[in-house]
């Protein structure tokens, strides 16, 4: 029996083995061009986008009424937290669109011109959804903001040829969803998209990117947040004392370490993915606040 056993773990090893290696080969970007790659990106790419795009109207916009194309000034709205998110959003959507060109062997110069736009022309097609929207309206601030996160990306890659300072995102419950879960979110879910309060953009720097010659760990980051709370409406201050009395819209400031995982040494083309993926979340740490309207705390840790 402990024969048959050891058989059956040595054959669940192999197979295990042979699994990753297949998968790591799979994952390991192409030093050439690789046609059928770059074929099975761009269709797949193509193919989400259309299937989201037609997924908003379909469940987003079709309860809304229509209008004559508008364009709307939002620039004063959710203390610019929501130009933030477009700026975080277009630089990821560009940067893992290239990513997935370079593993299919494609020119550095496609993947920026195909690959690290993506983000824009997405954004831009949303944003002309909303000018169709009665609710809404086109955003020449979301737009700016939208070409941003995208000049984010290319700009770093045009200067330094990597990418040293990283959108991330950090998100915490807030008591002002519970006021309008309809506006703010009524779940967990929700409120991660929804609820501007809880939510904390980062700019996250790897020191060791500046400092090459230094011993600095290359994987340590230093990153500088930006985050607001009080916010019941877009604008109307009025509005929030019916709920929160005592409180005020208020933009916050942090100070936090962070890790660049894409740094952490490792031959897995599997771990590589998974870092690059993940390293889009900031890391809780450490963080020193400052808020607009006077005072500063210190957080052991802060998500």
């Amino acid at each position: 029996m402990k024969k048959k056993l050891l058989f059956l773990f040595i054959l669940l090893s192999v197979g295990f083995s042979n699994s990753q290696s297949t998968v790591d080969s799979f994952l390991t970007p192409s030093d050439t061009l690789n046609k059928p790659r770059r074929n099975a990106v761009v269709i797949s790419e193509i193919a989400l986008a259309s299937g989201a795009l037609i997924g908003l109207n379909q469940l987003w916009y079709a309860d809304y009424p229509k209008s004559d194309f508008q364009i709307v000034n939002d620039n004063a709205e959710w203390l610019q937290m929501d130009k933030v998110g477009h700026v975080f959003s277009s630089y990821h959507l560009g940067r893992l669109s290239a990513d997935a060109l370079k593993w299919s062997g494609v020119s550095k110069k496609n993947q920026l011109i195909y690959g690290a736009t993506t983000g824009l022309v997405f954004l831009t097609a949303v944003e002309v959804f909303d000018g169709y929207s009665a609710e809404w309206g086109f955003s020449y601030g979301d737009l700016a903001a939208n070409a941003g996160g995208t000049l984010l990306y290319v700009g770093q890659e045009l200067a330094w040829n990597e990418q040293r300072i990283v959108p991330k995102f950090s998100f915490h419950t807030t008591e002002y969803a519970s006021a309008r879960p309809n506006i703010l979110g009524s779940s967990f879910s929700e409120q991660i998209l929804k609820d501007y309060n809880g939510q904390t953009y980062w700019l996250s720097a790897n020191i060791h990117s500046f400092f090459k010659q230094s011993k600095i760990p290359k994987w340590l980051n230093i990153a500088i947040g930006y985050g607001a709370e009080g916010m019941i409406t877009g604008e109307d201050e009025l509005v929030n004392t019916v709920f929160f009395p005592e409180k005020e819209r208020t933009r916050q400031f942090y100070l936090s370490f962070d890790a660049d995982l894409t740094k952490i040494k490792t031959k897995s083309h599997v771990l590589k993915t998974i870092f690059s993926l993940v390293n889009t979340i900031k890391i809780p740490a450490p963080t020193f606040e400052i808020k607009s309207t006077g005072g500063s705390r210190f957080h052991f840790l802060y998500f």
